[in-house]
């Protein structure tokens, strides 16, 4: 199994300045970047800022204001066993209000962990990532560290910090198909997709659909107790949606066992799965929504199709009165699928097409940026909004 590490592979740490820079090409006066724990924080109670000191000075410099991804995937090495390190919530949140408070009035707006679900599902659920926990059980202990993290993480931002703004974003799902045939694991499913936020904002009581479902694999009376005791409000709910995967598509008769090596298939439903995402967000929590990712990875004129199908379904929300503040394509150049940890080929053959910007490999170790027509058709838009 390799590391994954994305600035690594995509040698943003060697071309940050330049990738930086690209971000103003698009017009964009927001953008979403995650700061690696690890680099910054490399032993406990250690703390390098070098290279993020000439980050933040470069986003200054080109006057965009950064939603701080504080955790997108990924705990230190030396915290042992991750997520269930007795100690994740205290640690995280300690290097939280370092940053934070660092750069008070140059930083101020916080993800304090990114798809919250996603990490509880692949980490504690399904054993695809460290810690490898697998099943319900599995599943709950993630939770409970995961949403004390996040807790403690505003708490600890705010106290340093009080101007700071969090935008909490999370990973949608969708249940399309032959929903009836699976009622029991659909209405199950539908609830869950609303448990951090839910947990977080004091609402996990006892009338709440997973009070019993919590409670019989592990969260005791003192941890509900804490969570209502500590409860936190975001600013913004940031929603991630993928036309291509965020809507799974039930099939009667299909045996599956739920794990990512099984999984469902999915079901496009493009701009209406988008908008119905979005409105649960929003008339469920009432408070503004920010669409924190999306994109449709393949060829350019795919990219280009989806952007202006997406913009033009925020525009018809807000028309109808819903405060959706940003709109966000993820990502600005192209990722690696996650896949390559547990594979050995070239990194080049993991290479998502769903950026702005290509990658082209000139050789093993070196990636090229480049332009694609979708940058100027995301600049044309950002200038028509402004206008």
């Amino acid at each position: 199994m390799r590391a994954l590490d994305e600035y690594e592979l995509t040698k943003h740490y060697e071309c940050w300045y330049d990738d930086i820079g690209l971000i103003s090409e698009t017009g964009a006066n927001q953008t979403r970047w995650g700061i690696p724990w690890y680099l910054v924080n490399p032993a406990p109670g250690k703390f390098r800022f070098d290279w993020l000191d000439r980050v933040v000075d470069r986003f200054e410099e080109i006057g965009v204001d950064v939603i701080v991804d504080l955790m997108h995937y990924g705990t230190p090495l030396w915290l042992d066993n991750g997520f269930l390190n007795t100690d994740y919530p205290k640690y995280v949140a300690e290097y939280a209000a370092t940053v934070a408070q660092r750069y008070q009035n140059r930083l101020n707006i916080w993800t304090p962990l990114n798809e919250p679900l996603l990490n509880m599902m692949y980490c504690g659920q399904y054993g695809y990532w460290p810690p490898y926990l697998v099943g319900d059980d599995g599943f709950v202990k993630l939770f409970r560290q995961i949403t004390k993290g996040m807790i403690l993480t505003q708490q600890a931002i705010s106290e340093v910090s009080p101007e700071s703004t969090f935008v909490n974003v999370e990973a949608s799902f969708r249940f399309a198909g032959d929903v009836d045939a699976y009622s029991d694991e659909v209405g199950f499913l539908k609830q869950r997709r609303f448990l951090v936020e839910d947990t977080i904002m004091g609402r996990m009581n006892s009338n709440h659909p997973l009070y019993g479902w919590l409670s019989k694999h592990g969260i005791q009376d003192d941890d509900f107790q804490w969570y209502l005791d500590n409860s936190i409000k975001p600013d913004v709910i940031g929603v991630n949606y993928y036309p291509q995967v965020s809507t799974v598509k039930y099939v009667a008769g299909d045996p599956h066992d739920g794990s990512p090596y099984d999984p469902l298939p999915f079901q496009n439903d493009g701009v209406e799965g988008l908008k119905d995402v979005l409105t649960l967000f929003s008339e469920r929590y009432e408070l503004p929504v920010y669409l924190t990712e999306t994109c449709s990875p393949g060829p350019v004129e795919e990219r280009i199709r989806w952007l202006h199908e997406s913009v033009a379904a925020v525009d018809e929300l807000r028309a109808e009165g819903m405060n959706l503040i940003g709109y966000t394509w993820w990502s600005l150049f192209d990722m690696m699928y996650w896949v390559y940890r547990d594979e050995d080929k070239p990194a080049e053959q993991y290479l998502a097409q769903m950026g702005l910007w290509d990658l082209r490999a000139n050789d093993h170790l070196s990636f090229d940026r480049i332009r694609t027509a979708a940058v100027d058709e995301y600049r044309r838009l950002v200038e028509a909004h402004r206008k």
